[in-house]
């Protein structure tokens, strides 16, 4: 098969295209015919070597999280799916002809391939620091960074809920958040007093996914700075707030079966960028830069 892949730490001029070894699903898992896979800001940190602890590749490595596309193996001990269903869901080397999946779901009907395969990551994600923060009916909370994949995924299921959301974006994405539900405000200096005129005073959690306004800032938006969850500032935790990055955490299943019922009730929305696994150096390059409207999305 053919598999996006680097073989050296890099920008996005380091990825190739090109021929890699079939993957096969183990126990447990299943795998699919990729009809579409998404782009997530994990996939450029690691090719870029800041998570490689100062390790060099020693062979091909791959990237992607998350996928959807049609089942054409079945690993020992799954039952409920076959051979030609359609699903979408997380795993490991997605972007490729071929991946496996460790948790899934069926795709609705409705639901375009690239859209679901712009779910996994993004809703589990959502999920789990929703969950954390305890959010539920009625309760007001702020997320900072509302119009990116993650962001706007967790804007939509916060307010499913039955929440009030606060979000941050830049200028051009303004009008963007209020067409998905949240209440607007800018981010950069200044955002916890918007935040908080917004809210008309404190909120009920903060959901901190870009991690570039200082935590103190954000610990002052809630009433425990436990209820400030981030999934990009890994040093928020010696502020009091909690870092959330899946493990023990994560409850894949649930919180994609979620997402497929939101998504084909058309209460969740998700604003795709499509590119051929041939322009995958663009797509990572878009991603990269920080302010992008919705998810990108990779197609063979």
């Amino acid at each position: 098969m053919r598999a996006l892949q680097f073989t050296a730490y890099g920008g996005p001029e380091v990825l190739s295209w090109a021929e890699a070894p079939d993957p096969h699903a183990g126990a447990g898992e299943i795998r699919i015919a990729v009809r579409a896979a998404s782009v997530n800001p994990l996939d450029w940190k690691i090719l870029s070597g800041a998570m490689s602890e100062g390790r060099v590749p020693g062979e091909p490595q791959y990237l992607g999280y998350d996928a959807a596309g049609v089942v054409d193996e079945v690993g020992e001990g799954v039952t409920g799916v076959a051979v030609g269903d359609e699903v979408f869901g997380r795993g490991r080397n997605t972007q490729a002809e071929y991946a496996v999946l460790g948790s899934w779901v069926p795709k609705p009907p409705s639901v375009d391939w690239a859209v679901a395969a712009a779910a996994g990551v993004a809703g589990e994600t959502s999920d789990r620091v929703l969950r954390l923060l305890g959010v539920s009916q009625g309760d007001t909370i702020f997320i900072d960074g509302g119009a990116g994949g993650v962001g706007a995924v967790a804007v939509q299921i916060a307010i499913a809920r039955g929440a009030n959301v606060i979000a941050s974006a830049g200028e051009a994405n303004q009008d963007y958040l209020r067409e998905i539900g949240a209440v607007p405000v800018r981010y950069g200096e200044g955002v916890a007093d918007r935040v908080r005129a917004a809210a008309g005073g404190q909120v009920d959690g903060v959901f901190d996914v870009a991690g570039r306004t200082p935590v103190g800032e954000l610990t002052s938006l809630v009433a425990e700075p436990s209820q400030v969850v981030s999934i990009a500032n890994f040093a928020a935790g010696g502020a009091g707030a909690r870092v959330s990055t899946g493990g023990a955490d994560s409850r894949p299943t649930e919180a994609l079966t979620e997402v497929a019922e939101l998504l084909a009730r058309g209460k969740l929305v998700i604003k795709v960028q499509t590119f051929p696994f041939e322009r995958a150096v663009e797509a990572f390059r878009i991603s990269q830069g920080g302010h992008v409207r919705g998810k990108l999305v990779l197609v063979p």
